[in-house]
């Protein structure tokens, strides 16, 4: 491989704000695995955000460069696996897979998608240097006579279409809106650019914890919500405390620490079927196929309000943010019946397919 720009390149980065700033470009913020797309002629390479290589994991996508990329580029994307007109990222984990054979059935079943919006080159010609409103020029000429599975992310300049389209696509399993300068560079690594994520809030059961890499503080807490039977399912967890803190929330935890799982409502999570049936901390990583037994249970009596931007099934699809404790909340009314869905809305309109 002979480009102008070689792998691996770390790709640009956003931070989030609260709103949405005026005078800027907007585009939606895809929730898939992001990927730069190397192609010199026949050779592809597809990097990760830290550089791994993703090519094996999706070989529908290399037929499909190679059917629709210029002959010599770079681009800067989204991997998106659509089921029933909204993205589903728990497809996309499916991919990471040690068997090739899984791997390639499920590139038959359930195909991915890549969404391209940035050029970083271009035959000869490097790209980095050049302002947004050149690259997104470039990047639409070049994919003007691609197809499904090969998309140009839509973009606008307008605010209040952002603003919409903040409103709109989270019904389609978007996760929010991206703003980049129209005059900047491409900057690998560098968070330059911004993006506005959906935020609500939940109270849940805290019923467990991981200790801390440092030592023995919280590292993170577990949360649960109740289901339409009363059973409680692992949720996901919040984890952002500075470090006082994490020792605060071990003295103040302490009291509802158990000697072992037993009369806890995840206290079968080591047995493979009970996975099959609830969600509980402990399941095997997608990424590793290690499973995770370092958290320890509590009594789940406390309840918590937590934030956090949207669900995927029936967790929560990042990370959630403490807020507070609730102490006028009984754990037995967190259920996922106080969760917002958003409206429903059609990934092809987004795409203008």
């Amino acid at each position: 491989m002979d480009l102008p720009v070689m792998p691996p390149v770390a790709p640009m980065l956003a931070k989030s704000v609260a709103t949405i700033p005026p005078g800027m470009r907007y585009e939606a913020k895809w929730d898939g695995f992001r990927a730069i797309v190397f192609r010199d002629g026949d050779e592809i390479e597809v990097g990760s955000r830290t550089g791994k290589p993703l090519t094996r994991y999706f070989p529908e996508l290399v037929d499909a460069f190679r059917t629709h990329l210029p002959p010599r580029c770079v681009l800067d994307g989204e991997i998106v696996i659509a089921r029933e007109g909204r993205l589903d990222f728990d497809a996309l984990l499916e991919r990471i897979h040690p068997a090739d054979s899984r791997v390639r059935m499920l590139a038959r079943t359930t195909p991915a998608g890549f969404v391209a919006f940035d050029l970083l080159a271009l035959g000869d010609t490097s790209y980095l240097d050049a302002p947004l409103s050149e690259r997104r020029d470039a990047l639409t000429e070049a994919l003007r006579e691609a197809a499904d599975p090969v998309f140009t992310a839509p973009w606008t300049d307008d605010v209040d279409v952002a603003r919409r389209w903040f409103d709109h696509y989270e019904g389609a399993g978007l996760d929010g809106i991206v703003a980049k300068r129209p005059d900047l560079g491409y900057r690998p690594g560098e968070r330059v650019m911004v993006k506005v994520k959906h935020e609500r809030t939940a109270d849940c059961v805290v019923a467990g914890l991981r200790l801390h890499k440092s030592g023995p503080v919280v590292g993170s807490l577990l949360l649960g919500l109740h289901d339409a039977t009363g059973r409680l399912q692992h949720v996901g967890v919040c984890a952002a405390f500075p470090m006082r803190r994490r020792q605060e929330l071990m003295t103040e935890l302490e009291p509802l620490r158990m000697e072992s799982v037993e009369g806890h409502p995840w206290a079968d999570w080591a047995r493979e079927e009970a996975h099959a049936q609830s969600r509980m901390p402990g399941a095997p990583s997608r990424w590793t196929g290690v499973k995770d037994l370092s958290w320890l249970p509590l009594r789940p009596e406390r309840v918590c309000e937590v934030a956090y931007d949207h669900m995927q099934g029936d967790r929560f699809r990042h990370t959630a943010r403490f807020r507070r404790w609730r102490p006028d909340r009984e754990p037995g009314d967190c259920t996922y019946a106080q969760l917002e869905e958003p409206v429903s809305y059609d990934l092809r309109e987004v795409l203008g397919t």
